[in-house]
């Protein structure tokens, strides 16, 4: 295994709340919204019902040296909001590229925060990425239109596992250049 060097997560500004690295102390706020079937089923990787353990064992591994995904809390508490509105990473592939993944709460459903969380990461491009990609499930068209509207580029259809649904589930795939 080859050991890629880690550099500290910069926190990042966006109009109504900061992203910024994950903390042990998020596990429990992170274990009620991933325990949410509406959560999960949007997601790639959280089981549904929630096994123990699970938000534990993702705060451990964001926070660990060498790890192949940065991952962010949307924390509107500086604001006087809640401190975890929803999650954001950036998985790196190779060749100046990543994976863009994310979720929001539902009580900040359709309130402009995932929008305002990709765009903003997207334009710190903390990894300094020359291409990010992103897919949803095609059954989530609002995710599709936050990628839409952050500069992202429709390129094709697929489909990934989703661990709660236990399925494979027809997905959109997108691309944004970023140099």
């Amino acid at each position: 295994m080859k050991h890629v060097e880690i550099s500290r997560q910069p926190v990042i500004e966006a109009e109504r709340f900061v992203l910024r690295p994950v903390r042990r102390s998020d596990v429990g706020m992170l274990s009620i919204y991933t325990a949410d079937e509406r959560v999960a089923s949007g997601t790639r990787s959280i089981p549904h019902p929630l096994p123990p353990g699970v938000a534990e064992a993702f705060v451990d591994r964001a926070l660990q040296d060498g790890r192949d995904e940065d991952v962010w809390v949307m924390d509107a508490a500086h604001a006087e909001g809640r401190e975890v509105l929803g999650v954001i990473s950036l998985s790196r592939l190779d060749r100046g590229q990543s994976q863009l993944g994310y979720w929001v709460a539902p009580g900040f459903w359709n309130s402009g925060i995932a929008s305002e969380a990709v765009q903003a990461l997207v334009a710190a491009n903390p990894q300094e990425n020359t291409t990010i990609f992103a897919e949803v499930f095609q059954d989530n068209a609002a995710s599709a239109r936050v990628l839409t509207h952050a500069g992202f580029e429709y390129i094709g259809d697929a489909e990934s596992h989703s661990v709660a649904r236990n399925a494979n589930v027809p997905t959109w795939t997108y691309i944004r250049k970023m140099m």
